[in-house]
């Protein structure tokens, strides 16, 4: 690791920064892995709390709940780390999210469950923008690079790593087991981060409730139009709800361009062309890393017939990769243009997507998925960190929480969106390629299929997986409009 000078706090406490980065990271790298270890899991969990129905929009709703609680409070919760301190802010997160996970473990029904996990999300939104809060605050803009390589190693590495132990313990203990690992890891990181994560200055704000109020009842209104509307048919309700959800979202925006007090979302922060870049960007990611996972799992899974755990060492090359890498492309990112690494790693993650849809049928040898995910683990160590160093590489040390919030909260509404989209993608391309498919509950539940609905099913899945594939092309273009940051030097010629 790069070294970094200690560091002087308020209370005149000497501290160094990278023992107070690996204390938030055990933290973050949990929230993290319940964002996807769900994906493996949602056949157990569908079979054992709601194996009376066919949908499977009920049970994409135990991670859409989570996704939901998780996205909206992040823009006041960033603000909260400036005014009442990024350490005080992140224990109480991890105590609830802590709590929640025993919750989530004891519950008897699916109602339980996805209320439980939207617990979890709250306890979520209140301890990720604080790690990169205290990225800001404690790194100079020469050394973020680095300490974002370990952010970026952190973030790729839980969102492979979730899948993998999330079939190992659903195999090993069932799947309230995803949930109660959680007890031993959160008392470890509350400990840790008690004792190295320093009392920050505290930076005084008001916050903005109308804004608060108006976004989350748009974003609310948004997702679940989204999410219930395969199952509803369409019909013209959810198209208004959605419509009003879009409204709603604009009327926040230009409430905040309007507002003669401290928005809650300082519009100024988009000036810097990189910080709008990189949110673009980090949304489309969002959206393809929750999306792609349940698709890609419910075909290993049925339609080729592999239970969790074996579902789940296909993925192991994208976690080994990923976090091997990700370290050594942040310290390049501190000396080079990041444009270098963001759309080689964005384009090779969207390559691996649309290589799984050629491959998905049920003859395609499993040494083929190795492949893949390897090349995806490579994409997504210059995804992760890089994108995250550019977007506050340039921000003021007083904004670093409404930063960061922005940014987090960009990230959680792709995968929100994406979790709700590709519930209503798969419903349809079930639908399409296997007609009465909702009634005859194929896919929707653990076990083997009949071989001559197999290659249907796969077909489905393959089609499915395309939609994270086109979004996050989206991203490629959309960094290639990044500019070099004033703190790294220009190449000579």
């Amino acid at each position: 690791m790069t070294a970094s000078a200690p560091v002087t706090t308020g209370s005149n406490r000497v501290v160094k920064p990278w023992p107070a980065l690996w204390a938030l990271v055990i933290g973050f790298f949990m929230i993290l892995v319940d964002t996807t270890i769900v994906s493996v899991a949602n056949p157990a969990i569908k079979t054992a709390l709601d194996p009376d129905t066919n949908n499977l929009d009920n049970v994409v709703w135990v991670t859409s709940a989570y996704l939901l609680a998780y996205a909206v409070p992040l823009l006041v919760t960033g603000r909260m780390g400036d005014r009442f301190g990024p350490k005080n802010l992140y224990l109480s997160g991890l105590v609830v999210f802590t709590l929640a996970s025993l919750w989530c473990g004891l519950s008897e029904s699916l109602g339980m469950l996805i209320a439980a996990r939207a617990v979890q999300g709250l306890g979520a939104a209140l301890m990720t923008p604080q790690t990169m809060t205290v990225i800001t605050r404690l790194f100079p803009p020469q050394q973020r690079g680095a300490a974002m390589g370990l952010w970026g190693a952190t973030a790729g590495v839980a969102s492979l790593v979730g899948p993998i132990a999330g079939g190992l313990l659903v195999d090993s203990w069932g799947w309230e087991w995803i949930f109660f690992v959680n007890l031993p890891v959160g008392v470890i990181a509350f400990i840790a981060a008690w004792i190295l994560v320093p009392k920050l200055e505290r930076h005084a704000h008001s916050f903005d409730i109308p804004g608060v109020i108006v976004s989350g009842v748009g974003l609310f209104l948004l997702v679940f139009g989204l999410q219930e509307g395969e199952k509803m048919s369409w019909d013209g309700w959810v198209w208004a709800m959605i419509l009003v959800g879009v409204a709603l979202l604009v009327v926040f925006v230009i409430m905040q361009a309007r507002t003669k007090n401290e928005p809650l979302v300082p519009l100024g922060l988009f000036r810097d062309r990189n910080f709008s870049v990189a949110n673009l960007a980090i949304t489309t990611v969002g959206f393809t890393v929750t999306s792609m996972v349940v698709p890609l799992m419910f075909f290993i899974q049925v339609a080729r017939g592999l239970d969790p755990t074996q579902a789940a060492l296909l993925m192991i090359p994208m976690a080994v990769v990923s976090g091997v890498l990700a370290p050594f492309a942040g310290k390049l990112l501190d000396r080079t243009d990041p444009r270098v690494l963001l759309i080689p790693g964005l384009l090779l993650v969207a390559i691996a997507i649309f290589a799984y849809s050629m491959t998905m049928g049920v003859d395609t040898p499993l040494w083929v998925y190795l492949i893949i995910a390897g090349v995806m683990g490579v994409g997504q160590a210059g995804m992760w960190g890089p994108l995250a160093t550019t977007a506050n590489r340039n921000l003021p040390r007083a904004l670093a929480g409404a930063g960061s919030g922005v940014y987090n909260t960009t990230r959680q509404i792709g995968s929100v969106i994406g979790s709700a989209a590709i519930a209503a993608l798969m419903q349809a391309r079930l639908e399409a390629n296997l007609p009465g498919a909702s009634e005859s509950g194929f896919g929707t539940s653990t076990g083997a299929i009949p071989p001559a609905v197999a290659e249907p099913f796969a077909t489905a899945m393959s089609q499915t997986i395309l939609l994270p594939a086109f979004v996050l092309l989206i991203g490629v273009v959309a960094v290639c409009f990044m500019q070099r940051p004033s703190s790294i030097p220009a190449a000579r010629s």
